[in-house]
């Protein structure tokens, strides 16, 4: 199993800064500052999410400290992070990292698709949350549903469809028999192997918080 990146003392005052926006308090795991940060720390959200409830709980005295120092003043957070930021190296993994190996799994679902760049692996997960909750004939882009995810993901609703069509071809119930062609077909088979055998709760339960990122 992959190492997760050492925690760093700094990473306090980047989690503190996410802390103290509005509205002031624990943010949703996926949500965007939360992944923003995730990525560039190559930390995943869940260890950053635990983190910040040890600042929510004020619970080491290093956490007091610095909520002490900064929690009323932002601007002298701001400028410290700055600082940090500025650091020679800062959010490179082979600066901040070498000789250990990082988890990139959860990277990976953030970043474009090289078969289709306005998606992602983490659109796809969406997208197939919402495959299991429609009927075949009903993956269409004129299914409210259909477009109304695809107003959150920022694509057509034809694209949505589409990606729809293809994990048709990856569902083993639907037994299709037509070749599909489509440069799709591999990161869609990806995350069905990942979660197109699991429950469908789980995989609404993952989707439900996922969908933070895109509000």
């Amino acid at each position: 199993m992959a190492k997760i990146a050492k925690w760093q003392d700094d990473y306090w005052l980047l989690l503190m800064q996410t802390y103290l926006r509005k509205p002031v308090g624990i943010k949703p795991l996926y949500s965007r500052d939360m992944v923003d940060l995730s990525l560039e720390l190559h930390i995943p959200p869940q260890a950053l999410f635990s983190k910040m409830c040890e600042i929510a709980n004020l619970e080491t005295p290093r956490i007091e400290r610095i909520w002490q120092s900064y929690s009323d003043s932002p601007r002298r957070l701001a400028r410290a992070v700055r600082l940090l930021r500025e650091m020679k190296g800062f959010g490179h993994a082979e600066a901040f990292y070498e000789g250990v190996e990082v988890n990139e799994t959860f990277e990976r679902d953030f970043k474009p698709l090289d078969e289709a760049p306005r998606l992602t692996p983490a659109a796809l997960i969406l997208i197939l949350d919402l495959y299991f909750r429609l009927t075949t004939i009903t993956m269409v882009p004129e299914t409210p549903e259909v477009q109304e995810l695809a107003r959150l993901l920022k694509v057509s609703a034809g694209e949505v469809a589409e990606v729809m069509d293809v994990f048709q071809h990856c569902d083993p119930y639907l037994n299709c028999r037509d070749v599909t062609f489509s440069p799709l077909l591999l990161p869609c088979q990806q995350v069905w192997q990942r979660f197109g055998n699991a429950s469908t709760e789980s995989l609404a339960s993952f989707a439900s918080q996922l969908i933070e990122y895109y509000k």
